[in-house]
Parts: C-alpha cells; sequence; structure tokens
C-alpha cells in the first residue's frame, strides 16, 4: 500500500510523464459548450477516456439528444467501442450524461509497468475523440 502522499506524488509523475510523452495541447473543457468537456481518467483500477456533459439537465438532455444522432458516425467512424451512459454516476454521486472508451485490460496507476499502454490508449483515444468532435461541432453546438 502507498501512503495518501506516495499515491498523490506517483499520479502527479504519471501526468507529467504523459504531458512529455506525449506534448501537445488537448482539446478537454475548451469546447466553448459550457458543461460540455473531454476527461482522462486513470486510477487503481480502470483508464478510461470521456465525453462528459455535466451542465443543467435541460443542456445534458439537448447535447445528449445531439450525441445519439451521431452515435453512429461515432462508432463506426472514429469509436467503435464507445459506451453510451444517459445517466452516469461518479464515485462522488454526482450525476452526469458520459460517452467513454476503457481500457479493457485491468491497470493501476501505481504500476509502472502499465503507464506506457495507458499513455498510448489516451492518446488514440483522445485524438479519434476530437477528430470527431472537430468534425461534428457545429452540428453539437446547433
Amino acid at each position: 500500500m502507498f501512503s495518501r502522499e506516495e499515491s498523490k506524488q506517483i499520479k502527479q509523475l504519471f501526468w507529467t510523464s504523459f504531458g512529455k510523452s506525449f506534448p501537445r495541447k488537448w482539446i478537454k473543457y475548451d469546447t466553448k459548450i459550457k458543461g460540455f468537456s473531454f476527461k482522462f481518467h486513470f486510477d487503481n483500477k480502470v483508464a478510461l477516456v470521456a465525453l462528459d456533459l455535466e451542465d443543467s439537465l435541460e443542456n445534458r438532455i439537448r447535447y445528449w439528444e445531439k450525441l445519439q444522432s451521431l452515435k453512429t458516425i461515432l462508432k463506426d467512424d472514429f469509436l467503435p467501442e464507445a459506451i453510451f451512459e444517459e445517466e452516469y454516476f461518479l464515485d462522488n454521486g454526482k450525476e452526469l450524461s458520459r460517452i467513454y472508451v476503457q481500457l479493457e485490460e485491468k491497470v493501476n496507476i501505481h504500476n509502472k509497468n502499465h503507464w506506457q499502454q495507458v499513455m498510448e490508449f489516451f492518446n488514440k483515444n483522445m485524438s479519434l475523440f476530437e477528430a470527431f468532435f472537430t468534425e461534428y461541432e457545429d452540428v453539437i453546438k446547433l
């Protein structure tokens, strides 16, 4: 087991290493759509890349419907493994809508042997999410 401080340092080292290994500016929160963001997630159980809708229920529904209309395109042309969850609950109980791709293998951020695999997964899948968003941004923002 790691102390809280050791765990924090390991996580910081992973994200620093990821940034150095794949130096680019990701869209992440800079979508120009309130509550519409891309996220990386890596902990001691799972690694995933997500598109989260976290705004008011009304806006979540509006953007969710637009994304649902583009689901076939997203899955056929970009991310065939994408999982759509209209009601997704974070560990803290917060509800949001999420489209995500999860690394199938069990990984742990505390195991440095998993890092390269996760970094490559992040780079590939976030690039595809961003390509989809860039291509269909006008449709989503309508």
